[in-house]
């Protein structure tokens, strides 16, 4: 059962108040500053997901499985023109099987020759201020003059 308690005198409320408020802005949160060890004792653990593995391999995998899910409705497209078909003959059934992997060929040597065109990414480190000016113009001439003041 909760205890009974005389009424505050007005000083003595104003003074609870105030304690109150202060504490309930006091910051709540800790930061540890205790270094990390590098190499903990615990064997690393499995994530879900895909494996570790580099960029490289990433990007492959990728590649693999867009095109494995691409081949789907290729190989199907396929089953039915020869289902529709009573007879094929050697050559045409070679060029609709062969359709699909000269096709992803194309499409990787054009990706292949696009990386080259690509911009090289870039990154700036500055050690002091920093300013910068961006303006928006709405010309809408052959010529223009374009003056941009500091």
């Amino acid at each position: 059962m909760p205890e009974h308690t005389a009424p505050l005198s007005e000083e003595a409320a104003k003074q609870e108040a105030h304690r109150l408020i202060r504490d309930a802005y006091r910051p709540t949160s800790y930061r540890d500053t205790s270094p990390v060890p590098q190499h903990g004792t615990a064997p690393p653990v499995p994530q879900p997901g895909r494996p570790p593995m580099s960029q490289r391999a990433t990007d492959i995998s990728g590649v693999m499985l867009a095109g494995s899910i691409a081949c789907v409705p290729v190989g199907g497209m396929a089953c039915l023109v020869l289902l529709a078909l009573d007879q094929v003959d050697r050559v045409s059934l070679a060029i609709a099987a062969a359709a699909p992997i000269a096709l992803g060929l194309v499409i990787s040597l054009l990706l292949h020759r696009a990386k080259d065109v690509l911009p090289e990414e870039h990154h700036h480190h500055y050690s002091g201020n920093v300013y910068q000016q961006q303006n928006t113009t709405n010309s809408r001439s052959v010529w223009a003059k374009n003056i941009n003041e500091k």
